[in-house]
């Protein structure tokens, strides 16, 4: 083993080493999801409160949706919010 043994290890590998490469992933894909949605809205012509109507929902839970710092949705919400807009 060398004296460097992180030179040339990903990111990624980092993250896993330490630990947090899911949490991160996780937040990441919030993120990609959250802004796809807001864009297909904004397409679409589709307002929040539609969008609520659409997933059966209060606008709060599509705020959250479209939120890309939150983390606390389930996998379920997102994929009604993605379903309601097709």
């Amino acid at each position: 083993m060398t004296e460097h043994e992180n030179i040339g290890s990903s990111f990624d590998d980092f993250l896993a080493q330490e630990g947090g490469l899911d949490e991160v992933t996780a937040v990441a894909v919030k993120r990609v999801i959250a802004l796809q949605l807001g864009q297909a809205m904004k397409e679409a012509g589709v307002t929040k409160s539609a969008l609520a109507r659409r997933m059966h929902t209060s606008r709060t839970v599509v705020d959250r949706v479209l939120d890309p710092s939150d983390s606390s949705l389930t996998l379920d919400t997102m994929t009604r919010a993605a379903n309601a807009m097709g």
